[in-house]
């Protein structure tokens, strides 16, 4: 069986989880056909919205499409979806242009057979068995799921909230630290704990801004 078939049979019945591969996917997109492979060595945030010409879904879009410069010079892509048809996703593009003045610049997957919503778990019964919820999931140049955030139907996401997850991440993945609650860049991030009670009684003479020897915070 192929990496792609395990992750699928592995997510067909439950939820993606973080740290491993995410499920593979080919689909119809505004943009042509887009796979996961096509996002390689990207950052990509894949979002479901539950159907086109929708109020809250409209904000989100144009939320998204204000934010895409930001998430390029992340050197991040930006991939929407939901179970409506091609030519739904063609028409509400252009409604947002014509009615909002709004270019959406990333693809949209046509996911009529849900195919890759039941793979993503977009698909909350408790919600809705036809339409997918606001899940966002942040996948990294290595293809492996790094985050997921799920929003009911009623209320829309933060779209700044996500932008500062995916900076949050790479500065993580850079930096070998961890970053407190609503940390922006330019602030202090979270030094790793000592592993040892030897490491531990050397942490208070570091260098860090040291609370306790479990709590270390430092600059960039």
């Amino acid at each position: 069986m192929t990496a792609h078939a395990t992750a699928a049979a592995e997510t067909a019945t439950g939820l993606p989880r973080l740290n491993e591969p995410a499920p593979y996917f080919d689909a119809l997109t505004t943009h042509g056909r887009k796979t996961l492979t096509d996002y390689k060595d990207k950052w990509l945030i894949l979002f479901s919205h539950p159907a086109d010409f929708t109020p809250v879904c409209t904000t989100e879009f144009t939320a998204f499409a204000a934010h895409a410069a930001e998430f390029a010079a992340l050197d991040t892509e930006l991939l929407g979806l939901s179970i409506d048809s091609h030519y739904a996703h063609i028409a509400w593009v252009r409604a947002i242009r014509d009615s909002f003045g709004v270019e959406i610049p990333f693809p949209i997957i046509a996911d009529l057979d849900m195919k890759v919503a039941q793979t993503f778990g977009m698909i909350q019964p408790g919600a809705s068995d036809t339409q997918a919820v606001r899940a966002t999931f942040v996948i990294d140049p290595e293809g492996i799921l790094r985050a997921m955030v799920y929003y009911p139907m009623s209320n829309g996401r933060s779209v700044g909230e996500i932008l500062r997850l995916v900076t949050a991440l790479q500065t993580s993945d850079s930096e070998g630290v961890a970053t407190p609650e609503n940390w922006q860049p330019g602030q202090d991030v979270i030094v790793p704990p000592p592993q040892t009670a030897e490491a531990a009684d050397a942490r208070m003479w570091e260098g860090f801004e040291t609370k306790d020897w479990y709590f270390s915070t430092r600059t960039l």
